[in-house]
C-alpha cells in the first residue's frame, strides 16, 4: 500500500522512519528499558516529521494568541518557524505536505511515543487522509506558564501512522471469565508458575549475566513452554523511507536524533518576571565549572613534574602490586607486553579457524553502521543476527570496512556461542577476578576499518589485542573540558582525525593533550576509567576487553545521567 506525501512547490518536509531508540532508554542501567518490546515497537511504529529550525518559546499563561513568545534561531526561514494561532497556550507547526492514504485509511497524528518534553505536550488528531485535499497542522500545548521550552533543529515534532478508519467500530468489546478460553487459561497458568519460579530464583540465586535477569517469552513471541502462537510476531520494525526520486530537492532527514544545534538560551529577568533573575545562578554555575576545570588542568600539569607520568609506558613482568600502585589507583594507562605470550589464541585465531570453531551458531553483531554517523550512540538500532560463519564471510570480504562489527555490546547474546573459544585463552589472575559472571571478558571481532567513536568508559578496562593491530588515540580524563561532552559518555566530535572539525566552534581542541598508541597482537592496554579514547582497526582484528578487576571497579553506579 502507498503512503504518499504531495508537495507544493517550495515544500521540503523532513520525514524519517521513527527510530526505536530514546535517549532516556539508552541511559537506563544496562539499557534495560529496551527489554520492553512494546516500548520498542511503539517508538518505531510510524514516521516522524522533524523541526526545520531551532527555537525557544514561553507562554505567559493567558488565553490569547499573543500570550506566547517564540524566538527562532538566527537565520531561520520565517515560513518554517512555528506560530501561535489558536491561543490557549498552543504552538502550531505547519506540516508541508498533503498526505494520501488508501481508501478507508486515516493517519494518526501526534507526538513521538515515549519521548516526553518538560513544559509542553503534543496534541493528537486523526485525519481522514484518503480524500482530504488539505494540509494539517501539528500542535503542542504548554503545560505550565512561565517556563521556556526549547526545540532543536531536526528534533521530532510530529509522529504519524495509518489506521483503518472503520476497524475500531467493528470491534465488539466484552468481558468473559478466563475459563471460557481453556487454552489461554492453561498458558496463563504455566506463565504464572514460571514467573513465580523466576522471581524466587532471582532472590536465591543471583543471575550470572544481565541477560538472565529478565524473562524473554513475550520478546520472542512464545508462551512459557517456548511455543510460537502466531506467525507474524514482530521484535523489530523496518519502515521504509519516503521515496524522494520524484522530488530530489527534498533533503534527507537523519536516521536518528540529531545533535543539539545550540544550547538552550537562558531566560533573563526581563523574559520571565515571575521566575526571578536567573543570571546570578548562571554566573554561579559558570564559575563553579571554571574552578573545576582549573583544578583538573592543574592536576594534569602537575603530573608533568614526573616524566614517566607524561608517557604511556610499555611494561613487561609487571606485578599486581606495582600495577595497582603505579597505574590502576592513580588513573594512568600502561601497555602490558608479555602477559598473553602463552595463549594459543594468538597463533590460532585466523578467520578460518574461528569460522570452523564456532560454526553456524547464531550470534548478534552491530550492522549497517555506515548508514548512521552516530552508530555508537544508538547501538540498539544496529543489532543484527546471523550464523557466525556467515558473519565471518561478511567481514573478510574486500572493503568490508566499518559496516559490521561484533562488539562488547553484543557479549551477553554471544556468550554461549563464543564459549567454545575459551580453551584458547589464558587468564590474567594477578589482575582479574575469576569469580564473576563473565570471567573471560567481552570479545570484539571485525575487519580492517572498524571504528569505535570518541568516548570514555565508566569502568577501568583491559583491552587485550589477540589478532591484528589497532590504533588508539587517548586523552586524560582531566581533559574532559576540551572534548565537548554533549551526551552521556560521547563527544560532539566523534573522530579526532576528521578533516572537517570546526576549530572555531571547538577551539579548546587545539589545547588537547593527546596520546597515540599502536596496539600490536599480544599487547594489553589498561584504559583507566574516564580516559577519552577512539579506536580504529588496521587489520582483521580480534580483541577482548575485561572489567572484572581484583580491585574496586563499580564507578558507573553513581554516574550522573544525561
Amino acid at each position: 500500500m502507498d503512503l504518499i506525501c504531495y508537495l507544493h512547490p517550495g515544500w521540503a518536509p523532513l520525514v524519517r522512519p521513527a527510530p526505536a531508540t530514546r535517549a532516556w532508554m539508552d541511559d537506563t542501567p544496562e539499557s534495560f528499558a529496551y527489554r520492553c518490546l512494546p516500548l520498542n515497537i511503539a517508538n518505531a511504529h510510524g514516521w516522524e516529521v522533524l523541526s526545520p529550525c531551532a527555537f525557544d518559546a514561553i507562554w505567559n499563561g493567558e488565553a490569547g494568541a499573543d500570550a506566547i513568545t517564540i524566538r527562532p534561531e538566527p537565520g531561520a526561514k520565517p515560513e518554517r518557524v512555528p506560530v501561535s494561532l489558536f491561543g490557549q497556550g498552543v504552538i502550531t507547526f505547519h506540516i508541508e505536505g498533503i498526505f494520501r492514504t488508501p481508501e478507508g485509511w486515516n493517519l494518526w497524528v501526534g507526538g513521538s511515543p515515549n519521548r516526553g518534553k518538560d513544559g509542553i505536550s503534543p496534541l493528537t488528531g486523526i485525519v481522514e487522509t484518503d480524500w482530504s485535499p488539505f494540509t494539517f497542522t501539528m500542535n503542542w500545548r504548554f503545560t505550565r506558564p512561565g517556563q521556556w521550552i526549547h526545540f532543536d533543529a531536526l528534533e521530532p515534532v510530529c509522529f504519524l501512522f495509518p489506521v483503518q478508519r472503520a476497524a475500531i467500530e467493528d470491534f465488539a468489546p466484552k468481558f468473559e471469565p478466563l475459563e471460557a478460553d481453556p487454552a489461554t487459561m492453561e498458558r496463563f497458568r504455566d506463565w504464572s508458575r514460571a514467573r513465580d519460579e523466576f522471581h524466587q530464583r532471582m532472590t536465591t540465586d543471583a543471575p550470572r549475566t544481565p541477560a538472565d535477569r529478565w524473562q524473554k517469552h513475550y520478546y520472542r513471541g512464545v508462551d512459557a513452554s517456548g511455543q510460537s502462537l502466531v506467525k507474524d510476531h514482530r521484535a523489530r520494525l523496518r519502515l521504509r523511507r519516503f521515496d524522494s526520486s520524484a522530488a530530489p530537492e527534498v533533503p534527507a532527514a537523519p536516521d536518528d536524533d540529531a545533535p543539539p544545534q545550540k544550547a538552550v538560551r537562558m531566560p533573563t529577568h526581563q523574559d520571565i518576571p515571575a521566575a526571578g533573575d536567573s543570571s546570578e545562578e548562571t554566573a554561579a554555575l559558570r564559575l563553579a565549572l571554571s574552578k573545576r576545570e582549573w583544578l583538573l588542568e592543574s592536576l594534569e600539569r602537575q603530573r608533568d613534574l614526573v616524566p614517566r607520568l607524561t608517557i604511556i609506558e610499555r611494561r613487561s613482568g609487571l606485578s599486581a602490586e606495582e600495577f595497582l600502585e603505579r597505574y590502576y589507583a592513580v588513573n594512568r594507562p600502561v601497555i602490558l607486553t608479555d602477559e598473553m605470550a602463552d595463549w594459543p589464541a594468538l597463533a590460532r585465531w585466523t578467520p578460518g579457524y574461528l569460522k570452523t570453531a564456532v560454526g553456524a551458531r547464531p550470534i548478534e553483531y552491530q550492522g549497517e553502521r555506515t548508514l548512521n554517523q552516530r552508530f555508537e550512540r544508538y547501538k540498539d538500532a544496529h543489532r543484527r543476527e546471523a550464523p557466525f560463519d556467515v558473519f565471518i564471510d561478511q567481514i573478510v570480504r574486500p572493503g568490508a570496512g566499518n559496516d559490521a562489527y561484533l562488539t562488547a555490546y553484543n557479549s551477553e547474546r554471544n556468550a554461549e556461542a563464543l564459549s567454545v573459544l575459551h580453551d584458547d585463552l589464558g587468564f590474567l589472575d594477578k589482575f582479574l577476578d575469576r569469580n564473576v559472571a563473565v570471567p573471560h571478558g567481552m570479545i570484539w571481532i571485525g575487519p580492517a576499518g572498524t571504528v569505535t567513536s570518541l568516548h570514555h568508559d565508566l569502568t577501568n578496562n583491559l583491552i587485550a589485542q589477540i589478532v591484528g593491530r589497532k590504533r588508539v588515540k587517548l586523552a586524560p580524563a582531566a581533559e574532559v573540558g576540551k572534548l565537548y561532552n554533549d551526551q552521556h559518555v560521547f563527544s560532539e566530535i566523534s573522530d579526532l582525525e576528521a578533516t572537517d572539525i570546526d576549530l572555531v566552534r571547538h577551539p579548546r581542541l587545539a589545547e588537547l593533550r593527546l596520546y597515540d598508541v599502536l596496539l600490536e597482537p599480544g599487547e594489553i592496554l589498561f584504559m583507566p576509567v574516564g580516559w577519552w579514547h577512539q579506536v580504529k582497526s588496521l587489520d582483521f582484528s580480534v580483541t577482548i576487553t575485561s572489567t572484572n578487576f581484583c580491585w574496586r571497579n563499580d564507578f558507573h553506579a553513581n554516574y550522573p545521567q544525561g
